[in-house]
Formats: C-alpha cells, sequence, structure tokens
C-alpha cells in the first residue's frame, strides 16, 4: 500500500514538472507581446519587421507541432521532451543576448521548434502517466488551467520585467525555468517502454508545409513595400502555392503523413478547422494590436498594459476549469462555439471604436471583457468539434490538426492585418495627418477586420456545424 501510495505521489509531482515546461511555453507565447514596442524601438525593427518577432516563433511552432508527436513515438516521448526543454532554453538564451533584428528572430524561429516538441510530447506523457480514468480527468483539468491561466501570468511578467529591467528578460526568465525542468524530469519521469522501431517521419511534408507558410507571410509582411503586383510579392507567392501543392501531394502518398487528408472529409473537422485558422487569425491580432496601440498611442508604460490584459485571461483561465465544459454538456457544439466566437468578434469591434484619447474603463476593458468570454466559451467546444467525427484512436492527431490550424491562421492572419495597418498609417501620414491619429487608424482597421473574421468563423459553427451521432466525451475531454 505504502509502495502504490509513493507511486501516486510521484505521478502527482511529475504532472507538475509537465506542466512547469508546458508553462514555459505558453508564457512565451503572451509574455513578448508587451515587450514588442521596447524591442522596436531597440533595435529598429519596423512596424511590419516586428511581426515577425511574433510569426518567426508561431511558424515553426505550427509546422512543427505533428512532427513533435512523432518523434515521441520514434525515439521516446521522455528523451523528445528534455529534447525540446533544452532546445527552447538555449534559444531563449540566444533571444535574451540579441542585439540585432536578424539574431532575434532566428532565434525566436528556434524557440517555436522547440516549443512545438515540448507541448506535442508533454500531453502524451501525461496519458501515459495517468491511466485511470479519474485520475487523467484530475491530470487534465491542471493542465488545461496551466494553458489558461499561463497567459494572465505572461502578460503580467512580461510588463514587470520590461519596466523595470529590459526586454531581455522576457527571455532570459526561462533559463532557471528550462534548467529545473530538465533535473526534475530525470529525476521523476520514468523512461516508459521502448518505442517502436518502425516509425517513419515525414521530413516532407514538414519541411513544404513551413516553407510554403513562410513564403507566404514574408510575402505579405512586405507586400506595402515592394508592391502587391511586383515580381517579388507574385513570385513568393507562387512559390507557396508550389511548396503547399507538394504538400497535398506528399501527404496523399507518404505511409505516414503528417497531416491525413482524409480527416477534413469529416465535416465537424473541416468546419472547426476553418473556424480556427479565422478565429486564430483575429485573436493573434488583437494580442499584437491593443498591445502597441496600449503603448504607442495611450501611452501606457508595459506593467500597465500586462494589468490591462488580466481580465480577459483570467475570465479565459475560469472558464478553462469546468465552465465551457459544463456549457457544452447542456447546450452542445453548435451554440457555445457560435456564440463566443460572436462575443469575441463584438469584443473587437469596439477596440475598432477606440479613440487616440482613450481610457481603460470605457474603451479597453469592455472589449478585454467580451474577448475573454468569447475565446473562453468557444475553445473548447472548437476542439471538440474537431475530433467528434473521428475514431477515439485518432482524436490525439485530430486535436493537433485543429492546433496547427490554430498557430497557422494567427502567424497569416497577423501578417495580412499588421501590414494593412502598416499601409493605412503611412497613407495617412502622407496625407498630412498626425503620426499618432496615423497610427491609431491602422490599428482600428487591423481590429475591425480581425472582428470581421471572427464573425465569419461564426457563421460557419452556426451553419456548418452539425451534433454528433455519438454523445460526446466526459466533461474533461474539453480541458484536454
Amino acid at each position: 500500500m505504502t509502495s502504490r501510495q509513493t507511486e501516486a505521489r510521484r505521478r502527482w509531482w511529475a504532472l507538475l514538472v509537465l506542466c512547469l515546461g508546458v508553462l514555459m511555453i505558453v508564457l512565451d507565447t503572451t509574455i513578448v507581446n508587451v515587450a514588442l514596442p521596447s524591442i522596436r524601438a531597440d533595435l529598429g525593427f519596423s512596424e511590419t519587421g516586428l511581426v515577425w518577432v511574433v510569426n518567426a516563433y508561431m511558424l515553426t511552432f505550427g509546422g512543427f507541432l505533428l512532427l513533435g508527436g512523432r518523434l515521441g513515438d520514434l525515439y521516446g516521448h521522455r528523451r523528445v521532451f528534455l529534447a525540446g526543454i533544452a532546445l527552447f532554453t538555449l534559444a531563449s538564451l540566444g533571444c535574451g543576448l540579441a542585439q540585432t533584428q536578424g539574431l532575434l528572430v532566428v532565434a525566436r524561429a528556434v524557440q517555436g521548434l522547440g516549443g512545438a516538441v515540448v507541448s506535442a510530447v508533454a500531453l502524451s506523457l501525461i496519458m501515459n502517466l495517468f491511466t485511470e480514468p479519474a485520475d487523467r480527468a484530475r491530470a487534465m483539468g491542471v493542465y488545461g488551467f496551466v494553458c489558461a491561466g499561463g497567459g494572465s501570468l505572461g502578460v503580467l511578467l512580461g510588463g514587470f520585467l520590461t519596466g523595470t529591467l529590459s526586454w531581455h528578460w522576457v527571455f532570459l526568465v526561462n533559463l532557471p525555468i528550462g534548467i529545473a525542468v530538465a533535473g526534475l524530469c530525470l529525476a521523476l519521469i520514468p523512461r516508459g517502454s521502448k518505442p517502436a522501431g518502425n516509425r517513419r517521419l515525414d521530413w516532407g511534408g514538414a519541411a513544404s508545409i513551413t516553407g510554403a507558410l513562410m513564403l507566404a507571410v514574408y510575402a505579405v509582411v512586405g507586400g506595402n513595400e515592394a508592391g502587391w503586383t511586383s515580381a517579388r510579392t507574385l513570385g513568393l507567392l507562387a512559390a507557396a502555392a508550389a511548396l503547399l501543392a507538394a504538400f497535398i501531394v506528399i501527404e496523399s502518398r507518404v505511409a505516414v503523413p503528417l497531416m491525413p487528408l482524409g480527416l477534413f472529409r469529416h465535416r465537424n473537422v473541416a468546419t472547426a478547422n476553418a473556424a480556427g485558422v479565422l478565429w486564430a487569425a483575429a485573436m493573434f491580432a488583437w494580442f499584437f494590436m491593443s498591445a502597441l496601440y496600449m503603448q504607442l498611442v495611450l501611452g501606457w508604460s508595459p506593467m500597465q498594459v500586462g494589468l490591462a490584459f488580466l481580465p480577459a485571461n483570467l475570465i479565459m483561465a475560469v472558464l478553462s476549469l469546468g465552465i465551457s465544459a459544463r456549457i457544452v454538456m447542456r447546450f452542445g457544439l453548435r451554440l457555445p462555439m457560435a456564440g463566443g466566437l460572436m462575443l469575441g468578434a463584438l469584443g473587437l469591434a469596439l477596440f475598432a471604436l477606440a479613440p487616440v484619447g482613450g481610457s481603460f474603463v470605457l474603451h479597453v476593458l469592455p472589449g478585454m471583457v467580451l474577448l475573454g468570454i468569447g475565446a473562453g466559451i468557444a475553445f473548447n467546444p472548437m476542439l471538440l468539434a474537431a475530433m467528434s467525427d473521428v475514431a477515439p484512436e485518432d482524436s490525439g492527431l485530430a486535436s493537433g490538426v485543429v492546433n496547427t490550424a490554430f498557430m497557422m491562421g494567427g502567424a497569416l492572419g497577423l501578417a495580412v492585418l499588421a501590414s494593412l495597418a502598416a499601409g493605412r498609417t503611412a497613407g495617412l501620414q502622407a496625407a498630412g495627418v498626425s503620426p499618432v491619429e496615423a497610427l491609431n487608424a491602422g490599428y482600428r482597421l487591423a481590429f475591425a477586420l480581425g472582428a470581421g473574421f471572427a464573425l465569419l468563423a461564426g457563421a460557419l459553427g452556426s451553419w456548418w456545424l452539425r451534433t454528433p451521432a455519438a454523445p460526446m466525451a466526459a466533461p474533461a475531454t474539453p480541458v484536454a
């Protein structure tokens, strides 16, 4: 009995170690947003070039998320988790010490690769550690809370570190965390069984889709400067289309595809992924543009910006603890998903009305609250919809596909909206409008287009999503 209690206690400590590793990855998606204006001023980024500080991370993260799971299957989950933590920690050191734009962007891309591996393998480790349904449900609840609550901690920590020290420390803070996670992982997480040796990695699929998306984003980011009909822009878009076509061909022929195309024959899977792309474009634009709006237009400090994001992130964290799951169990998938996305669209529309002399209570807080509620309600039914039509043994793969779609949609959507906002600002400045007014007009355009993306995602969920024939899983499933 004592031995069993000791083993159970060891598993829960191992869960905390895994969650700490995941928390480090989650932090990095929000902690950087608050530091963006400081990074821009220090390294001399342009408005559109600054997007690459975010997109370099998102593109490699999304591109290698599914591949990270395959690596765990082939080489062992604990070993790959440790490799991902080491890579992410070293890349964080590179980001923190970066003195040039190129070095920072490259290090961010390496961070995304390490983060993808950690995120993909951590969930598999948790599923292997907790085999009893009740324990697994509790473990997944903790994991879901860390993922949602990490956003709140990220914006606060980003504001504090940027305001009191410098932007370099939003990356250097990962060093002690990464070292601690690696050491505790070796001590607490078992090696597991010997992985099967007949798995193949879809390197061609990962390379082609990542290259296609990076070329597309690069073309969009430089579209204002080079011209949308220039040879460079059209050539980059053509190359991206060719790589995308190559990816489809590879996935249709390879034995173990990175993204099985047959998944998209399922109506709910296709709808959830399409809505996820649109919603991610709106969400990432909100995080990116609102941080710049509050600092560059309203003149707030990094710490004030971090506190301004707190209501939305806290609401999302609270909803992730089970409220959203109970709403889904009561009303099904379609209504919560469509309703949450519509609330998010309304929140972005309020940001699109924010003036130059805006206040927190009137022009920031209402939009933050609506976006927090909308995202907190819509995320779980979106994941459930993505997995409702597939067999149980394919649910993890379907979840990985929708997460990848979310990251890629965020990267491409942010590139498009940031580019259009920069073009709007430049045009108004050329017409004699004051710099602050022109800057705010560009941000308002991005918010309005983001609201349109969220509205379209909600419409897709309302019109095309269907109720699964089989009953939904336990309430713990959405948290996963």
